[in-house]
């Protein structure tokens, strides 16, 4: 369960990550967001990511804890640089 948790906070880090850049909010939305929206959506996102870490090393100890959430971040990094990829090649 922990696994699961990990993985979907550090999904939801990187996604707010990636909206709070203007190229992503273009790509995605047609539109840049205001300044005060990108940064909330990177506060929220490095708020989740460290959400994540207390998470892993509460559940998990200091030596196990960071290790999972090294590979969960990873994984997660991925599946949203792929799913930025997709989004571009589906664009016109």
């Amino acid at each position: 369960m922990v696994h699961a948790l990990l993985f979907v906070l550090s999904l939801a880090g990187f996604v707010c990550l990636a909206l709070a850049m203007e190229r992503h909010q273009r790509d995605l939305c047609g539109h840049t967001f205001a300044r005060h929206r990108s940064r909330h959506w990177r506060i929220a996102g490095w708020a989740l990511l460290l959400l994540a870490l207390a998470t892993a090393v509460l559940a998990q100890g200091v030596g196990f804890g960071l290790a999972s959430l090294s590979g969960h971040t990873s994984v997660a990094a991925g599946v949203v640089v792929l799913a930025l990829m997709l989004r571009a090649r589906q664009r016109p």
